[in-house]
């Protein structure tokens, strides 16, 4: 059969809506072993040349990553992106059913690129990260809960931060251990961090959420980096051109990085006094700063090769 169906999956909980661009029916399965077992029976009839889900809080990724795994293509999208091209198309009702037929146009009429999705080991590194994010904005809380709290409840809110510094310094020792178990990991990571004002932060973040990197162009790293500055111009009015979108664990973990890096690395301490002497403001510095890192980081591991001031002074942002 001719691959040339495009599917939308609208994904629940409990169930699964599955339907073709420019079909009348449509499919429901429960979203459980047996469904997938269902779908996965379904696709191989249709042969699909494009399978779009949205990113539903974790519930798209066992289905996403079993259907890659039978060789379908597959692209999880942001659901706002969706929800935009919904209401473009004069579409303002909301139904699992209408949910995947939405879903269906779109895969046709955007043809999303499909995404090699994360191993399951790099996945599980993910999910650690982003509960030390979590333990980390807890205990900033506490600490300034602490300050102004009642003496009755002073002493409760003291053992809860000894716990949560406890549970902290546990998942830096477990994500360091994984880091070293892994070959390519490990290798990753000491060319990383052999970038003066790179540390463990950055790095382990970048290995986590940011497998692209080293295998892009400078362009396309900038953009799922969330740094890439974007034109807002109409007509005759010209306005500032601003970053959003990409991955926000890895802006913020760069910014970090930046920040130290103008300090300590004399490639970009130069680099951000340059842009600051030629009138640039301190945001717009700093976000060149960030761009100019993932560039050089990126350049790093596509040639596997250490921090070298000569060499990586070159690249452009």
């Amino acid at each position: 059969m001719e691959k040339n169906n495009y599917i939308g999956i609208d994904i629940a909980k409990e169930s699964m809506e599955v339907m073709v661009y420019e079909g009348k029916e449509h499919w429901a399965y429960t979203n459980d072993e047996k469904g997938l077992a269902k779908l996965l029976a379904k696709m191989k009839r249709l042969s699909p040349c494009l399978i779009v889900l949205e990113a539903t809080g974790g519930y798209e990724i066992t289905v996403a990553a079993e259907l890659q795994s039978h060789g379908f293509p597959v692209a999880v999208v942001n659901p706002k992106y969706i929800r935009d091209f919904a209401k473009s198309t004069g579409i303002l009702a909301k139904t699992d059913i209408l949910d995947a037929q939405v879903i269906a146009r779109y895969a046709a009429t955007v043809k999303p690129a499909p995404r090699v999705l994360p191993s399951e080991e790099t996945r599980k590194l993910g999910v650690i990260i982003m509960r030390r994010r979590q333990i980390t904005t807890m205990l900033t809380a506490e600490n300034n809960r602490f300050q102004t709290a009642d003496p009755a409840v002073k002493a409760r809110i003291k053992l809860h931060i000894k716990w949560l510094e406890q549970e902290l310094d546990d998942i830096n020792k477990e994500l360091k251990q994984k880091v070293q178990d892994n070959p390519d990991w490990k290798e990753k990571d000491a060319i990383l961090q052999s970038v003066p004002g790179v540390g463990p932060n950055l790095s382990i973040t970048l290995l986590a959420d940011f497998p692209e990197l080293g295998n892009l162009n400078r362009k396309q790293i900038a953009a799922l980096g969330g740094v890439a500055p974007f034109n807002r111009d109409s007509g005759k009015m010209r306005g500032k051109r601003t970053i959003w979108g990409g991955r926000d664990s890895v802006r913020t973990a760069t910014y970090m990085a930046a920040f130290s890096a103008i300090r300590c690395n004399a490639l970009f301490k130069s680099f951000y006094k340059r842009l600051i002497t030629a009138g640039k403001k301190f945001k717009v510095a700093m976000v060149a700063c960030m761009r100019k890192l993932l560039c050089v980081l990126n350049a790093m591991l596509k040639n596997r090769t250490p921090w070298n001031y000569s060499v990586n002074q070159s690249i452009s942002p």
